[in-house]
């Protein structure tokens, strides 16, 4: 029996640069992300000079970009180097993404885990 699957194999592609990755992004479709962490609770890149404009060039292309709980470019600047995690890609994976982190929220609230560090 011959039996043809139709699931794309995802695959991780890391350049190390925000540019050259989201070209790879918007070339062959995927989602980028650099999420907040323990060490880095706000995220690493910059919102006004990272984020916010790649994100812009992702909605232009028909795509999306998110913090994680929202729009990245619905995110007003409170200081001029301001980090925010990032999330950019086709709208279907943000919203997928926005979803996960809605079910399953973060431990950024929770003391807790200072703990650990």
């Amino acid at each position: 029996m011959n039996t043809l699957t139709t699931t794309k194999r995802a695959t991780a592609r890391y350049v190390g640069a925000l540019v050259a990755d989201v070209h790879n992004i918007l070339i062959n479709g995927g989602i980028y992300a650099y999420p907040a962490t323990r060490l880095n609770p706000n995220g690493k890149l910059r919102l006004l000079y990272e984020c916010a404009p790649m994100s812009m060039i992702m909605e232009q292309a028909g795509g999306a970009g998110s913090t994680g709980r929202g729009r990245i470019l619905d995110v007003r600047p409170t200081e001029i180097h301001g980090r925010t995690p990032v999330f950019l890609g086709s709208v279907e994976n943000v919203y997928e993404l926005d979803q996960f982190f809605q079910y399953y929220g973060d431990d950024s609230d929770d003391d807790s885990y200072a703990e650990d560090l």
